[in-house]
């Protein structure tokens, strides 16, 4: 059994989309409206996946070059409400936490380590779907690029969501899924974990992570070995 001593006052910092939750079908179905709404075919939803993490209004962008419509920039603004508003409404429709991600949440927490949400979807958005699938009581701050000086891959993102968990960045562990959360994590620092059933367009084996994970059951350990000794070179789990 691990020793979860390591984890007392650290802290943990989760991407949301494609790392805590698997929130594609909701994300790319509301894509899907506004696309179908503007006379264009709608993605499949494994096609589409990999364009989630840098925002609503990417997400946009991608969805119509994908269909070989650019996105009309002068629109951009009613395109983002429309999504907004449709989202805000079915944001945990189908949206779920990933397998075994409850109960490592519960071993980190009951273990004495400090966990937080540190995404780039706005913070309005999140902290409802943590709620709906009642995971918000575990984390002590959620971080939107809203409410960060820059949004990831900048350092400063997961440093204001550290100190606003109560932490300390030098005691700290960034989980993501994506170069967004690699970049983020490189360039505060800090050891970061990788999860092989996230959305990324770069294989995640190729985005460096110092622990790539197949499952949530080894989040513990993981985040005990980064915190202990941070390892030279990325391993497999």
């Amino acid at each position: 059994m691990t020793d979860l001593t390591a984890l007392a006052g650290a802290t943990i910092v989760f991407d949301l989309d494609g790392t805590l939750v698997d929130s594609a079908p909701d994300l790319i179905g509301t894509l899907n409206v506004i696309l179908q709404q503007e006379g264009i075919a709608p993605l499949p939803v494994d096609e589409a996946r990999p364009f989630i993490g840098h925002g609503a209004r990417r997400l946009i962008e991608r969805g119509f070059a994908a269909q070989g419509h650019p996105a009309p920039a002068e629109r951009m603004p009613e395109l983002f409400e429309r999504f907004i508003a449709h989202y805000n409404e079915h944001s945990a429709d189908l949206t779920r936490p990933f397998p075994g991600a409850v109960a490592a949440l519960k071993t980190m927490k009951d273990a004495g380590a400090r966990l937080a949400v540190c995404t780039n979807k706005l913070t309005r958005l999140s902290t409802p779907i943590l709620q709906r699938l009642d995971l918000a009581g575990f984390f002590d701050a959620v971080i939107g690029a809203d409410a960060a000086p820059a949004p990831k891959p900048d350092a400063r993102h997961l440093i204001h969501t550290v100190e606003a968990a109560g932490g300390r960045i030098d005691r700290a562990v960034m989980v993501g899924d994506a170069s967004t959360d690699a970049g983020a994590a490189r360039a505060a620092k800090t050891p970061l974990i990788l999860v092989s059933f996230g959305y990324t367009e770069i294989p995640v084996a190729e985005l460096g992570a110092d622990i790539l994970v197949d499952h949530f059951d080894e989040m513990p350990k993981a985040c005990v070995q980064l915190l202990s000794a941070c390892p030279a070179q990325s391993e497999r789990l």
